[in-house]
């Protein structure tokens, strides 16, 4: 080992850390620091730079370098003499996972994880890269090699390491001025005329390798369809949305979708599981069933509602944050087959059955395992839809090879509980719920929604309802981020909404209402940057992150700009108060100038504006209204908000529906829109048409 000075800190602290992801590098012969402002400290005394690692527990190239480099005596011994190493599990910190991914941007690089970031002893970003292969292949440098030209270049050129550092924290500095031309839905609908011709007409989702579900530019060709008329819009996203629920990218015997197809077709994931990838995913097939009655959509939807009941609702009910790709150090080793197995398990006439359906064959459909022989991931991209009878055989066969692949060693569990994630899949349980016909979904939302707020909100010091933003082994990670307090936002309307179902057991009775105001005044108490109008992602008085930025583009993780404002506009539809929507207008303003400049990397933006222009606040009352009430939760969520009134006269005196209270009687909805609401609608089975409709 390398000597260590007598000042030194000489040892791997990670086993203190709660992070899966920084426990599984607790035994590290590295001397892993976790990011701290003592670890700064520590980087400055000893005029030491720093090495920066970010990664995540389903990240399968961070464990490729783990165990090339990590595990690595001789690598480690280098690592020590030279940097003050940092390991950062980029779900516990995407503040400063953002930091220094849109620094490696700006050095000309694509990013990726793991993120591998030289900085100095301040923290500021010099130069970085991604994976670093242990020796020299391909042309690219060994990992040690580039140790060592890194070092020798921080003490041996100060001057090119500050001009450095200068270039790269001007570029992150940089503020879009509000844009004076402001958001359209004109602008909105040149877009998804546009977004079109990304489409793959084949196989669905953007053209190319490899293939993301980026659900806010399905959303936003969904929101045109509506607009613009269904094709070709809603049927390029009924076309993907096919695809990838009969693609290898949904696991079909346990439910659940993995982050990314690796090819152009859906057929070979990446095989981590992700909660916020569910949850997006879970929305769009609930509406793909609304308009289509695929039953498709519903089965994959009921089971991946499954899946996620199954095997990643901790103790408590809030919802843990992935699954890994790899299992006993092999990726996909848990979800691939062989013939011979499958045929040993369902017996020879039964496996060519079920191979006919799910392209299982000797040959097999995937030749990238080690060794390079050939294994079969399940789908069904090839074969007809199964017949009623067919599918009564399948479903068994299915039933038979889960419970063999249960036996299994399964992929790692990241059984963090992370406040935003939770947040989009308890409002994704909710919305799914209203649309499918599952009020069961509802009540697992609300259970996980408790959790939240009882393990993960906090009173700040001024006496204001704060949120952490993760959980793990009872080490709340504080403050929260900007999305933390927009998807609990969104969560909370959306159980606010759907409280008053009939036969629904939520548990106690709280004011989600309330609670959804409350989050609001804290995000914009202490994330809301006076400067530029933008939620800056980490609060204002975090005191360990070297810049505050205010990203405003989509990301595999929804951004928290269009996450808020959608919900500014379901708070001023539930309220009645249009203070929320001039927040709203005034926020739309501050994003315009980022969004126009790159429209297709801000369709969620875009969607919120669709929503602020084109929602339908729908309030129902009286007495007898459960069917009414029933009737508009049933209607699309991205296009409706629901405010549910026992009495009319309670309806807020600064709602429009408020004049036409005395015209309820036992019950009535009415449909608002533009400072105007309709007649009074007694027929529930009307009331769609009224809703889709002008309002008189």
């Amino acid at each position: 080992m390398s000597s260590i000075g007598q000042n030194e800190p000489s040892r791997n602290e990670l086993g203190q850390a709660a992070s899966p992801y920084l426990l599984q590098h607790a035994a590290n012969p590295v001397h892993w620091r976790m990011w701290s402002q003592d670890a700064l400290r520590d980087a400055q005394r000893l005029n030491k730079p720093i090495l920066l690692s970010v990664g995540y527990a389903a990240c399968h190239w961070c464990h490729v370098m783990a165990h090339e480099s990590f595990e690595d005596g001789a690598t480690a011994d280098v690592m020590n003499e030279l940097f003050v190493n940092i390991k950062v599990d980029r779900e516990e910190r995407p503040d400063i996972d953002h930091i220094y991914m849109t620094a490696l941007h700006a050095f000309g690089e694509r990013g990726g994880w793991p993120l591998t970031m030289f900085l100095t002893p301040k923290g500021e970003p010099f130069w970085g890269g991604t994976y670093f292969p242990k020796t020299e292949n391909y042309g690219r440098p060994s990992f040690v090699s580039v140790l060592k030209t890194v070092s020798a270049a921080f003490h041996g050129d100060p001057q090119r390491i500050s001009k450095n550092t200068e270039i790269v924290l001007g570029e992150l500095r940089k503020t879009s001025a509000p844009g004076e031309a402001g958001l359209t839905l004109d602008l909105v609908d040149q877009l998804a005329a546009h977004a079109v011709n990304f489409i793959d007409a084949i196989d669905g989702g953007l053209r190319g390798a490899p293939k993301f579900p980026n659900t806010p530019i399905l959303e936003l060709l969904w929101r045109a369809g509506d607009r613009l008329g269904k094709g070709p819009y809603r049927d390029l996203v009924k076309l993907t949305m096919t695809k990838m629920s009969e693609g290898g990218i949904y696991d079909h015997l346990g439910g659940g979708y993995a982050r990314y197809s690796t090819d152009e077709r859906w057929l070979a994931p990446h095989f981590e599981k992700m909660l916020y990838d569910n949850a997006q995913i879970l929305e769009l097939l609930a509406l793909c069933f609304n308009e289509t009655g695929d039953d498709l959509f519903r089965t994959r939807a009921r089971e991946t509602v499954g899946w996620l009941e199954r095997e990643m609702t901790a103790p408590g009910g809030a919802f843990c944050a992935s699954l890994d790709a790899d299992s006993e150090g092999v990726e996909g080793k848990f979800y691939v087959w062989n013939f011979d197995e499958i045929a040993a398990l369902l017996g020879q006439e039964d496996a060519k059955f079920f191979g006919r359906f799910y392209n299982a064959s000797r040959i097999g459909n995937w030749a990238e395992s080690p060794g390079g022989h050939a294994v079969t991931i399940l789908n069904r991209l090839e074969s007809a839809r199964p017949t009623i009878e067919e599918e009564a055989r399948l479903a068994p066969l299915r039933q038979k090879l889960f419970a063999a692949r249960e036996t299994r060693i399964h992929p790692g569990l990241d059984d963090k509980i992370m406040t935003d994630w939770n947040g989009l899949m308890i409002a994704a349980l909710v919305n799914a719920a209203t649309l499918l016909g599952e009020p069961q979904w509802i009540e697992k939302a609300a259970r996980a929604y408790r959790f939240i707020l009882a393990t993960m909100a906090f009173e700040g010091a001024g006496g204001e309802a704060r949120l952490a933003h993760s959980w793990r082994a009872g080490v709340l990670v504080k403050p929260g981020l900007a999305l933390d307090y927009a998807a609990m936002i969104r969560a909370a309307l959306a159980l606010h909404e759907a409280r008053n179902l009939a036969g629904l057991d939520i548990g106690p009775r709280r004011d989600y209402l309330a609670d959804a105001i409350a989050f609001a005044k804290a995000l914009e108490t202490f994330h809301l940057d006076p400067a530029s109008g933008l939620l800056s992602m980490s609060a204002n008085d975090a005191d360990d992150v070297l810049l505050r930025l205010a990203p405003t583009a989509d990301d595999a993780i929804p951004n928290a700009h269009p996450v808020y404002l959608s919900a500014l506009a379901r708070l001023s539809g539930l309220t009645g108060d249009p203070a929320w929507l001039e927040r709203a207008d005034v926020l739309f303003k501050a994003v315009s100038a980022p969004a126009r400049g790159n429209l297709i990397g801000h369709a969620g933006i875009l969607n919120a504006l669709d929503f602020r222009l084109r929602v339908r606040d729908i309030v129902t009352a009286g007495p007898a209204r459960q069917p009414l009430y029933a009737a508009a939760l049933a209607l699309p969520f991205i296009t409706r908000a629901v405010m549910d009134i026992d009495r009319p006269q309670d309806i807020p005196a600064g709602h429009v529906a408020r004049a036409q209270a005395d015209a309820a009687g036992e019950a009535a909805a009415f449909v608002c829109a533009g400072g105007a609401c309709s007649q009074p609608v007694r027929d529930a089975a009307a009331l769609a048409g009224a809703a889709s409709g002008a309002i008189p």
